[in-house]
């Protein structure tokens, strides 16, 4: 190459040098921390949403700050190469750069067909490897030993307070209810059959009928508070009378 044009190249190299550094230097006011720059006292009492665009912002500077460090490296090179009268030829096949490529990017080492590729990192965050499937190692429904509290049961108590989903955000548009919009709201709550009552006794245990009580389950209190079963429920005095009036017990009484 010419020494009139090795000598253009240089100053266009030593002018992005300085231009780089200058916006280097500062380091993106990276050097003092982010509370500082928000003249915040503490970022832990801000809710994650408020500092978003700030946060933005920080990664934004921090992946140009990085870019500007790999490009003064990359003069530096083109600028040694100057020296040693290699410039200009591409390190890959040894033919001369275009001058047009030159121009467009005069830290070049290689030509066009031999430039390098640039990496897309198209790998994805090694947490869904762990938390897959849904609530990962904390979803236990799949197991046939284990029947109790995980993951997708303390979610539904979170999300059964509410989210942001409405009757609309459902395909099948059937959730007319905001307390059916949740992971299986229909699923029982406190029991695993439908049935109405539960009889138990106290810690002296069975001494005749008198001494039995029936619990009854959310299910039931939910059909009687609507009033669908109004009429149709018996007291269990009443239901000891009819039976021992059937029978003909008179223990029953």
């Amino acid at each position: 190459m010419e020494q009139q044009k090795l000598d253009h190249f240089r100053q266009r190299l030593l002018e992005m040098k300085k231009e780089l550094e200058h916006r280097v230097q500062p380091h993106y006011s990276l050097e003092e921390q982010m509370s500082d720059s928000l003249q915040e006292f503490s970022m832990y009492d801000n809710h994650p949403a408020d500092i978003g665009t700030e946060m933005f912002e920080r990664e934004k500077d921090l992946a140009l700050y990085s870019l500007d460090r790999e490009t003064l490296k990359e003069i530096d090179q083109a600028l040694a190469r100057i020296e040693d009268g290699t410039y200009g030829t591409c390190t890959v096949c040894g033919r001369p750069i275009p001058e047009e490529r030159l121009e467009a990017l005069p830290q070049a080492m290689t030509c066009k067909e031999h430039a390098p590729a640039p990496h897309i990192n198209d790998s994805r965050p090694i947490e869904e490897a762990f938390l897959q499937p849904p609530f990962g190692r904390t979803s236990l429904d799949e197991r046939e030993d284990a029947n109790f509290f995980d993951g997708e049961d303390a979610w539904q108590i979170v999300e059964a307070w509410g989210t942001s989903s409405t009757p609309f955000s459902f395909v099948d548009n059937d959730k007319t209810d905001y307390k059916e919009m949740y992971i299986e709201s229909d699923e029982p709550d406190g029991y695993v059959e439908p049935v109405e009552q539960i009889g138990y006794t106290g810690i002296e245990g069975y001494h005749g009928p008198e001494s039995v009580r029936f619990m009854r389950s959310g299910t039931y209190e939910e059909y009687m508070r609507k009033q669908e079963g109004y009429g149709n429920a018996l007291d269990y005095e009443e239901y000891l009378k009819e039976r021992a009036e059937r029978e003909g017990r008179d223990d029953l009484l």
